[in-house]
């Protein structure tokens, strides 16, 4: 398959390959934890990234393949080629940050992304300019598209597992072979025909760049994908507190031992004002929630709320026995609830304050559980615990 290929190149390539799956899989996984228009932008992010990294792959191998000296690469197909990688990596992320992920929402995404990947390399292949044809295998095609399907896939269920740490790295190998393991499959099933007289593939048709032109817009596009890689490193303050605020404690004996547990007393709900905080405009608490299922809308009764938790966009719903996914965001959650009833204890969660069954303290802030079938724990900030104590009629105790 490598027959001819530059070593170091072709390992350049899947290494480029794979740190601008990394850097687009990363910024994908931070929408999950920022909120609003940024989402659009991470996005927007994401997908630029791994498509640099799919089209600045395909021409690292292509400057690594023995190509006939002649070459010359047409502008127009070469830049049409990274735009429809642009356009169905953006697509393929969008449908997989959207909704549960579900079997087949992944692999349409993996379908749609693995095509985009043979779709870019084929306009590619075909903006290559000189004195030949350029035939492929058909066999050596629909070969290296399995490929790069069943890879993406891999890819992105992985990604989708966990979105930091060693699955992240998992997920953009994958990806870096998805986009390598089809380009090598193609060139291995493609072959030049050398033309002669009238049918020369003349290049003074259009605009075309030379070898030495790619290589230094990939070398370019190299520099910038390593940039964003090493920048993809960079912890996120904000993350890593939401992430030390939300964390479930681990039972130990020495750390029972410092555990108070409060019973919380059954008292009237106390109204207060709007969750959407001050200057916001009064309106009437909505009675039911919208939830999604496999089977379209249903709504459930607010009484029956026990607490949203944030996700990206979207927020979970927990009705005492499971979670369901509402399409409502865990701000517009705070603006349509009763504030008389429900809390916002945490930036990622809101909690009705009649099923609060039990306070425990822990280290700088709280948990809370709440009753049920099911019953379930929800962090409470530290800049939350004295609203909730005066919430729970334990303003005037020592403990809470």
């Amino acid at each position: 398959m490598f027959e001819g290929h530059d070593p170091y190149l072709v390992a350049l390539s899947v290494a480029i390959a794979s740190l601008g799956g990394y850097t687009g899989f990363a910024l994908a996984a931070r929408i999950r934890n920022t909120p609003g228009v940024s989402n659009r932008v991470l996005l927007a992010g994401a997908a630029g990234f791994l498509a640099v990294g799919i089209w600045t792959m395909h021409f690292v191998g292509m400057l690594a393949a023995p190509l006939p000296p002649d070459t010359a690469y047409l502008v127009l197909p070469t830049i049409i080629s990274f735009l429809i990688c642009a356009l169905v990596v953006g697509i393929s992320l969008f449908f997989v940050s959207i909704g549960e992920p579900s079997l087949k929402r992944v692999a349409s995404s993996a379908v749609l992304l693995g095509a985009g990947i043979a779709s870019m390399h084929y306009v590619g292949i075909h903006g290559l300019a000189g004195h030949f044809g350029i035939v492929h295998d058909r066999t050596m095609v629909v070969l290296s598209v399995a490929v790069a399907i069943v890879t993406a896939y891999g890819g992105l269920r992985a990604f989708l597992a966990q979105q930091e740490g060693v699955r992240l790295i998992v997920s953009s190998t994958a990806f870096g072979i998805a986009v390598s393991g089809m380009h090598y499959t193609a060139m291995l099933g493609m072959h030049f025909e050398p033309l002669t007289g009238a049918a020369h593939h003349h290049v003074g048709g259009g605009l075309a760049a030379s070898q030495q032109i790619l290589s230094i817009v990939v070398a370019v596009l190299c520099f910038v994908i390593a940039a964003g890689f090493l920048l993809s490193l960079v912890p996120d303050q904000r993350r890593q507190t939401s992430n030390s605020d939300a964390a479930e404690p681990v039972a130990s004996p020495v750390a029972a031992a410092a555990v108070e547990l409060i019973a919380v007393p059954s008292a009237a709900p106390r109204p207060v004002g709007p969750l959407g905080g001050l200057g916001q405009p009064l309106r009437a608490p909505a009675p039911r929630l919208p939830v999604e299922s496999a089977d379209g809308t249903h709504f459930i009764e607010t009484a029956n709320v026990r607490s949203v938790r944030a996700d990206a966009h979207y927020t979970r719903v927990h009705d005492g026995t499971r979670e369901r996914m509402c399409p409502w965001s865990i701000s517009e959650a705070e603006a349509q609830l009763d504030p008389s009833l429900f809390l916002r204890v945490h930036r990622s969660h809101i909690v009705a304050i009649p099923h609060v069954a039990l306070v425990r303290k822990e280290g700088d802030g709280a948990v809370l559980e709440l009753d049920g079938p099911s019953p379930h724990r929800v962090p409470v900030s530290r800049a939350k615990i004295a609203e909730v104590k005066a919430r729970l009629g334990l303003a005037n105790r020592r403990h809470a």
